[in-house]
């Protein structure tokens, strides 16, 4: 699976299907739930790289916590401390960070 597939599959499996714990390549990550703002996260790796995925908080005032009031589902992806992507029912964006920590497709 590639990086992309990965993230969408996270997504797909915390957010879209509700689950507690995240399957990816035979091993279970937890579905984490930060208690203050009630988000879901989920720290999993991909090879080398230690990814951790966000539910956005619909209470900022970004863009995409427009979208999160409006109801859609949508994980930030964090790597290395910079945000590299995010999926937005199912749809996958890469940020400008992605290309320049060369990640992989």
């Amino acid at each position: 699976m590639t990086l992309g597939e990965t993230l969408i599959s996270v997504w797909r499996q915390s957010l879209a299907e509700g689950r507690q714990k995240v399957d990816l390549e035979d091993r279970d990550y937890p579905v984490g739930l930060f208690r203050a703002k009630k988000l879901r996260n989920v720290d999993f790796n991909y090879g080398e790289l230690s990814i951790i995925g966000i539910e956005q908080n619909p209470a900022t005032n970004s863009q995409w916590a427009g979208l999160a009031r409006l109801g859609n589902r949508i994980m930030q992806f964090r790597c290395n401390g910079r945000y590299v992507a995010n999926v937005c029912e199912g749809k996958l964006l890469r940020y400008s960070a992605w290309k320049g920590m060369g990640l992989p497709e």
